[in-house]
């Protein structure tokens, strides 16, 4: 056995805890810092890095063994914090890109993408991430750590990888100065009724939404 898988083996379970913790928390600070708006000319790039960030942490929760609460019962967290006027903050300042196209689950049999939006899918990350470091703030480190690893498998694991293609595409198209179509017409309140997605006609230039969100095409 190597002297890393030794040192992997033999690794602290409290410094696991202690190191996605801090990537949590970061994330959380660092989105709600971004939704204030005070610097909209960075949001995306920023957004892009914070959610890659996140995804490690969640590939580290991932490849880790099963965690186990201590007790059976979850205990009552109390009402959750609301989230309203951070999505709604987000979606203001997202409001060129804010809507995308995503197909749910890979492996399913072929379906028509669903509409989706950034700013919803941003907050529900952070309430399922909220909800695991108000365990950890009380001192209940393996119901967080639980508490994470069961929501990124179910939850906020695919909408952070359904995020951050999103926002990913976004800097692509800008930064290779290419078309986007425009999804304006797309209703996320609506099913799809079709295999195909219905945007309405038209080309948005990359360089038109790409410098209020801090974005540039090469040169």
């Amino acid at each position: 056995m190597s002297d890393a898988t030794l040192h992997a083996t033999d690794q602290n379970p409290d410094d696991f805890a202690v190191q996605i913790a801090d990537q949590i928390e970061s994330f959380l600070v660092a989105v709600t810092e971004v939704a204030k708006g005070d610097e909209p000319d960075s949001a995306v790039p920023f957004l892009l890095l914070e959610v890659s960030q996140l995804l490690l942490a969640g590939g580290r929760l991932g490849a880790h063994e099963d965690i186990v609460p201590e007790e059976r019962y979850e205990p009552d967290m109390g009402p959750e914090a609301d989230v309203d006027e951070l999505r709604e903050n987000l979606a203001r300042m997202l409001e060129p890109v804010d809507v995308y196209s995503e197909v749910f689950d890979p492996y399913e049999p072929r379906k028509a993408p669903v509409p989706a939006r950034i700013s919803d899918d941003l907050t529900d990350v952070i309430t399922d991430l909220r909800h695991g470091m108000a365990h950890y703030k009380a001192g209940r480190t393996t119901e967080a750590l639980w508490w994470w690893q069961f929501s990124y498998f179910s939850n906020w694991g695919t909408t952070a990888s359904a995020t951050l293609r999103a926002l990913q595409s976004v800097v692509a198209h800008v930064r290779l100065n290419q078309p986007l179509a425009e999804l304006d017409g797309l209703d996320t309140d609506q099913g799809m009724g079709d295999d195909t997605l219905e945007f309405e006609a038209g080309q948005v230039m990359a360089e038109e939404i790409g410098g209020p969100l801090g974005v540039r095409p090469v040169t």
